[in-house]
């Protein structure tokens, strides 16, 4: 009940950051340059001024920019997101057709990162300052300092334009109709390479971490009594190291969380994946407010459960959480 509790209370304490975000996007927003309108006038090929003025009048564009950030946010707490004039739909319909995309994506990358993160943290701890650790500790620099869409780009040339292994882009192959397994497996090979560009940069750094957080958990006086008991190393490893070392690597999760939304944007655009971040671009370009006010809403949406699941997680391997200490 106290870690419920505990969870509870950070997804309340998370509302007003919600708010927070929303407003200060949506003021922003209202600096950049032209609106929706002009973007249908320049889709249109022009158009007159009175056409303009009309079309501002019926998406509510002419009004005051409170008046504008009052509607919306009433509309909101109804769960209304609006209405996208660019794609013609609503707005909530736009998302939930990208979503799966982007938690397909998140989900590969983030999982890639964490578990080849803390297998590469462990060997590079257990062999520090040797020449696994060298290896690994300075592929993790290469990974952190090279950016993703060069990566991307990278990884199209080699692997599917030289050795024609994978494909370049897309989501899944849209010249034949598959289902079940077979269609799972496609969209499986369609994500490999985004997610390993994705993903790169957040295993170096949940190595570098992983490799920190090992070295000093190894030192502390519960790992040399188990080890004067006569444990096996391995087992020294598995059941009293790793437990305690797995802390800062869980809580980073929900830090990178939104990070990862952001690098999103690169990698949907570089593979052309139908998600959210291409959205979100494609929305700044055409002035596209209610969607990418409402892509805005369900990343921190996003965000917030992920923090809600770590912090679950992160009390179940605290035990100091669960007994109050």
């Amino acid at each position: 009940m106290r870690v419920l509790s505990l969870a509870g209370r950070r997804l309340a304490a998370s509302l007003p950051t919600l708010f927070l975000i929303l407003v200060g996007v949506f003021l922003l927003l209202q600096f950049a340059p032209g609106d929706t309108v002009d973007a249908m006038m320049a889709q249109m090929g022009g158009g007159d001024a009175a056409t303009a003025r009309e079309l501002r009048q019926f998406y509510g564009l002419d009004l005051s920019v409170p008046v504008q950030l009052g509607n919306y946010l009433w509309r909101l707490v109804r769960l209304d997101l609006g209405f996208s004039s660019i794609y013609g739909k609503p707005v909530a319909t736009v998302i939930a057709e990208r979503l799966p995309a982007t938690i397909l994506l998140m989900t590969a990358s983030l999982s890639f990162a964490f578990f080849a993160g803390l297998v590469l943290g462990v060997i590079a701890a257990r062999g520090v300052n040797k020449w696994p650790d060298t290896i690994i500790s300075t592929l993790g620099l290469v990974f952190y300092a090279t950016p993703s869409f060069w990566f991307g780009l990278m990884a199209i040339v080699v692997f599917s334009i030289y050795l024609q292994w994978l494909p370049a882009g897309g989501l899944e192959d849209i010249t034949r109709i598959q289902s079940g397994i077979w269609r799972t497996l496609d969209i499986a090979r369609h994500l490999v390479l985004p997610t390993l560009t994705l993903g790169l940069i957040f295993l170096a750094i949940y190595l570098r971490i992983m490799r920190a957080s090992m070295l000093e958990v190894l030192n502390l006086d519960f790992v040399r009594t188990a080890r004067a008991k006569g444990l096996d190393e391995t087992r020294v490893i598995v059941r009293h190291v790793l437990r305690n070392a797995l802390l800062p690597m869980v809580t980073l999760i929900g830090l990178q969380a939104g990070t990862m939304l952001g690098g999103s944007v690169v990698v949907e655009s570089v593979f052309s994946l139908p998600g959210l971040g291409r959205l979100a671009y494609e929305s700044v370009i055409q002035r596209d407010l209610n969607t990418l006010l409402g892509i805005v809403f369900v990343s921190a949406l996003l965000v917030i459960v992920v923090n809600f699941a770590v912090d679950l997680v992160y009390a179940r391997l605290d035990p100091r959480i669960g007994t109050g200490d």
